[in-house]
């Protein structure tokens, strides 16, 4: 039942979506490690190395809430020996494939859901538990370990010591993003730390560093959802209120909203990119810990003004 299962929504994806081809950063062989999103891709390959193969199913600069897999991907994650997805709804392309691989016996690890997920606190998506975790390093830090002990308990022929010493040294790298970054936006006055973007993406940013998300342009935790006039409306206000002098805008995403905003409640706020959903194919966010250190920045020369 299972199988055939799997098979129906290959052929689903085969006659309705077409090949979208080749949006892996690797193919992974039969056994290997498919991981849903760009940036635990990353994260997965730093900790495995050349130890096994992995393949990454979302293309660079792609929106995770909407990027949707090929016939010939579906059939990888069948075949896989683990699954790394982001959890918590943000594959929203992808969670049935992963689902029935699931229940056909494949071994799956939704990182969001066991690194101490925070709720959304306001806008529609409020109550809901947020998937963006990766903006604070220190859980990207629990990850690692776990993406270790699945990998040594779910795949074949791994070189435990090598594994674990991959896994050491990224994890020494995380924690020096980690101290990096809290030295960075503790530079940012207090009276400064308000954050706004397109949707909200940086609740665990700002959990964990003493920022503040005051609004979003889209009130939700996905990218596919609308704002009204009256949101609009609300968000200019409390822009206006706390002073904000940027807002923050995902690199995939067009900042129209953004700017319409500020241009309808003649607000003189700034707008700019941050790399918050995806990696780029290349330069500054071709990798987790570059998308972090560039975002940092972004963040800290916007609220500093």
């Amino acid at each position: 039942m299972v199988t055939r299962r799997i098979a129906a929504t290959i052929a689903a994806l085969t006659l309705g979506a077409g090949l979208l081809g080749g949006c892996g950063a690797q193919s992974a062989e039969d056994g290997g490690i498919v991981v849903t999103t760009n940036i635990l891709g990353d994260v997965v390959q730093e900790v495995v190395g050349d130890e096994v193969p992995v393949t990454v199913l979302m293309a660079p600069n792609a929106d995770p809430h909407s990027f949707e897999i090929s016939a010939r991907q579906a059939a990888t994650v069948e075949r896989a020996s683990l699954i790394v997805s982001n959890g918590l709804g943000l594959e929203e392309g992808v969670q049935t494939v992963v689902d029935a691989a699931q229940d056909s016996g494949v071994a799956v690890l939704p990182v969001a859901e066991e690194v101490r997920p925070l709720t959304y606190r306001e806008g529609a998506s409020a109550g809901q538990d947020d998937p963006h975790f990766w903006t604070d390093p220190a859980r990207v830090r629990e990850a690692v370990d776990l993406i270790e002990e699945q990998v040594l308990e779910h795949v074949e022929a791994v070189d435990a010591d090598q594994l674990r010493a991959s896994a050491a040294e990224y994890a020494e790298q995380i924690d020096e993003l980690d101290a990096w970054m809290e030295t960075e936006l503790a530079s940012v006055p207090e009276e400064r730390r308000s954050l706004v973007t397109n949707h909200h993406v940086l609740g665990y940013l700002a959990d964990r560093f003493g920022y503040e998300v005051i609004g979003a342009v889209i009130p939700s935790g996905t990218t596919l959802a609308s704002p009204s006039a009256s949101d609009l409306d609300s968000l200019s206000t409390a822009v206006r209120e706390a002073g904000v002098r940027t807002v923050f805008a995902d690199s995939s995403q067009p900042d129209k909203l953004a700017r319409v905003m500020a241009e309808q409640a003649d607000l003189d706020v700034e707008v700019a990119d941050l790399y918050s959903e995806s990696l780029t194919a290349e330069d500054e966010a071709s990798t987790y810990l570059s998308m972090m250190r560039a975002n940092t920045e972004t963040i800290v020369a916007g609220l500093r003004g």
